[in-house]
């Protein structure tokens, strides 16, 4: 009864709870480790994060704390809204309530607890609280119970958006998860299809233990080499598509430079056609055409004798010379 009054207690001090969410009980090996993630609600991202222990949230020990050295590592990761805590070389003296908070002000600091119990052989565990895969293909978590749990309803679940897996296949098109319970004191979780997506924190729930596991997914060689592919496929094609940039980059830097140089000759052309002679004028002075003064006289003694009298050319600038016949 005692134990359910001080769980109504904390209820109450945290009543802001949603702004910040971790597992609410845990178990861990004497003399082992564990990390414990914290997540925030992005209003926090730039706030300071620390870690305390104690009954109550008033009353708890600073053990971790961002930018600061402590009994434990408390690493903060805005990009993801969550923070975590690794604990190491846990003692039964570690058991009891822990707390992941937001300091805003001593009066407005957001804090939510987790109980952490510590035993020689804890009712649930997992293999490694680490796992990696790769995109595209599998990963196996297994995750082991008490026979005290044997009947109790077990999970998988992920921390971010809180949505679990129960005995049985579910999933989507693309990944699948299977979880199998061998009723022997230990279930599987079978991850196929992995995308990068799926990595994260999840944890194995088992009644009202959990044991968190960080689950990394990475870019497999092939799809490396696949995109490279893709790439090299491409590229010839882009460059069939674009046969002409260099020449035409040529043309727009010479074809200002070979229109000035037209324009130049055009313009001494019609210079020189300006300034040439006359085809006529340049007939030579023996075919110039002039005319004298013809005249026709008639003797007194009544002998017919013409003379014909033509004077030299004038000295005019024009060749031609223009006279008149007269008959006298």
């Amino acid at each position: 009864m005692a134990h359910h009054l001080i769980l109504f207690a904390i209820l109450l001090l945290t009543a802001d709870a949603e702004n910040i969410w971790t597992l609410k009980h845990v178990t861990v090996r004497q003399g082992g480790t564990v990390t414990l993630p914290c997540l925030y609600d992005s209003r926090y991202e730039l706030n300071p994060k620390y870690w305390c222990t104690g009954l109550t949230w008033g009353l708890c020990t600073i053990n971790a704390h961002t930018n600061r050295n402590g009994k434990w590592l408390l690493t903060d990761d805005p990009s993801q809204n969550l923070f975590t805590v690794e604990l190491k070389n846990l003692t039964t003296s570690d058991s009891g309530y822990h707390w992941c908070a937001v300091e805003i002000s001593k009066q407005l600091d957001l804090g939510e607890f987790v109980y952490l119990t510590v035993k020689a052989v804890p009712d649930v565990s997992v293999v490694s609280s680490t796992v990696s895969g790769h995109e595209g293909g599998n990963v196996s978590i297994q995750c082991f119970y008490s026979s005290t749990f044997k009947n109790k309803h077990k999970e998988w679940c992920r921390i971010k958006d809180k949505g679990c897996y129960t005995v049985g296949k579910s999933g989507t098109s693309q990944n699948t998860v299977q979880i199998s319970d061998d009723e022997r004191e230990s279930f599987t979780v079978l991850m196929s299809g992995l995308m990068l997506r799926d990595s994260g924190w999840y944890y194995c729930s088992v009644g009202d233990l959990q044991a968190p596991v960080h689950l990394f997914v990475q870019c497999t060689n092939t799809s490396k080499n696949l995109n490279q592919s893709l790439d090299n496929a491409t590229s010839p094609l882009e460059d069939n598509k674009y046969p002409s940039n260099g020449i035409l980059v040529l043309l727009w830097i010479t074809g200002p430079l070979l229109l000035l140089m037209l324009m130049v000759a055009f313009y001494t052309w019609r210079i020189k056609r300006k300034h040439r002679p006359d085809p006529n004028s340049m007939a030579d002075d023996s075919t110039s055409l002039w005319y004298g003064t013809v005249v026709f006289k008639k003797a007194k003694d009544d002998k017919e004798d013409d003379h014909i009298s033509i004077p030299c050319a004038p000295d005019r600038d024009d060749d031609t010379v223009y006279s008149t016949v007269k008959c006298l």
